[in-house]
């Protein structure tokens, strides 16, 4: 994130009148959105179902949005042990120089200083400080240059599709240059991603590393306290609940801001259980608002859409049966047929005025069908004879993750055992199929005759 002295005091000034801040609460529900910015996303946490989507597939800036995927990097490595919180990182002259740039988000760096791994972490979640944030990626690959390698591989491998990386905090490539002889990418580059790709890195982050909201909730904190190299720092996220824009329930995630990307918010927020997250890129301004104040205003309009419409609801239970397909025939089995039943609830968020739109549909395993359509034992109770999803005429479901596509549908299986006959009973089975057919031929000849 870059800043100017004036917006550095803006900052200031508001944080000053944050006790006089009221909490937003949900407003009443609108059954529509609309969200005044070039790209944005609502999506629930647990499943990464889609909830609203404006522009979402087109890789736009991300400015600081970008230290989501430095964050992930280094919990990943601290995850593996091959960083520690405790491990102490030695600032080189041109960062310790980078720090001292007003004109960028920053703690401040003594030349030779050494800092803990953890309060460059948390300077980098709360403040969104540059240099420490490169000094991270310097702990966990050697150098930037090399660091970025690892962010696009990741990338990748997450299965993000619409993104580059040229560094690893987000500015544009000409304020690094300032300080590095050796950059990724064009002089005038930054990091770009759509919003789907954006909330599908925030998904991985709050669901493989959920102590990342620990120190995303922080609104304030001194950075090295105790210490001459002590540093107060001020969140970005105004919407926590102590701050300006301060909303009920917000704990995350990341803002960031270029004149490249505008200004652009990843939040998150936690109510009844259920939780959302939220991409806004490039917000508009409306009326005499700023862009700071933009982005936290339509990620309000986007909590408070995604709070008041959408409740996570049970459509099928355990041990449904769809109508008409409650058992399936047999062949070779002591019984002739096996009742089914869905192995566990079918559940997902649904709009308020959309539960009564999906259908049951049945689809059953081809490959244990026989050419006549029967199952063929011996069959054990719990075995997979097909799933059940769910259509709906009006109403698709969206998912950032093939995951999340499975969570569509749900398990058909055998409710019994069936075990295979015996030869025997197989063999009189097929003397009676015998003489029916013969009698068939019979009865069908004779009333040919008349």
């Amino acid at each position: 994130m870059k800043r100017s002295k004036i917006q550095r005091l803006f900052v200031y000034m508001m944080v000053a009148i944050m006790a006089m801040s009221i909490v937003q609460k949900p407003a009443k529900a609108e059954s529509t959105l609309d969200v005044k910015a070039n790209a944005a996303i609502i999506v629930e946490a647990s499943t990464g179902q889609i909830l609203y989507s404006k522009n979402a597939d087109t890789a736009q800036g991300i400015a600081s949005m970008t230290k989501m995927m430095t964050e992930y990097l280094l919990l990943e490595a601290i995850k593996e042990g091959k960083v520690k919180w405790d491990q102490m990182y030695q600032v080189p002259a041109n960062l310790s120089e980078m720090s001292h740039d007003l004109s960028l988000s920053n703690v401040h760096l003594r030349n030779g200083g050494q800092y803990s791994v953890r309060d460059l972490y948390e300077a980098m979640a709360i403040e969104s400080a540059n240099a420490a944030t490169i000094a991270i990626a310097e702990v966990i690959s050697g150098s930037e240059v090399q660091f970025v390698e690892l962010m696009n591989a990741k990338a990748e491998e997450l299965g993000l599709e619409n993104y580059k990386f040229v560094n690893s905090t987000g500015l544009n490539n000409s304020d690094l240059s300032k300080y590095f002889t050796e950059i990724v990418g064009g002089a005038e580059e930054e990091n770009v991603m759509s919003a789907n790709d954006t909330a599908t890195l925030a998904f991985h982050l709050l669901n493989e590393f959920p102590e990342v909201l620990e120190t995303s909730s922080i609104p304030k904190k001194t950075f090295a306290e105790g210490t001459e190299d002590a540093f107060e720092m001020k969140n970005w996220n105004w919407m926590l609940p102590e701050l300006v824009y301060g909303y009920e329930d917000v704990d995350g995630l990341k803002t960031g801001t270029t004149d490249f990307a505008g200004a652009c918010f990843t939040g998150t927020a936690e109510r009844n259980g259920m939780r959302f997250i939220t991409v806004v890129m490039n917000a508009q301004p409306e009326g005499n608002e700023t862009q700071y104040e933009a982005r936290f205003k339509q990620t309000a309009k986007m909590l408070d859409y995604a709070f008041n419409n959408f409740t996570m609801e049970e459509i099928l239970p355990a041990g449904y049966t769809v109508k008409d397909k409650e058992t399936l025939p047999v062949v070779k089995g002591k019984e002739k047929e096996v009742a089914i039943e869905t192995e566990a609830p079918l559940q997902f968020v649904v709009k308020s005025d959309q539960k009564d739109q999906f259908k049951p549909k049945f689809v059953i395993d081809e490959e244990k069908l026989t050419e006549d359509g029967e199952l063929t034992a011996p069959i054990k109770k719990g075995d997979v004879v097909g799933y059940v999803t769910l259509e709906s005429e009006n109403t698709s479901i969206g998912y950032l993750t093939a995951k999340g596509d499975a969570l569509t549908s749900v398990p058909v299986i055998a409710t019994e055992d069936v075990e295979k006959a015996n030869w025997f009973v197989l063999s009189m089975r097929a003397i009676g199929g015998f003489f029916a057919d013969i009698w068939g031929s019979i009865t069908s000849t004779i009333k040919g005759w008349f």
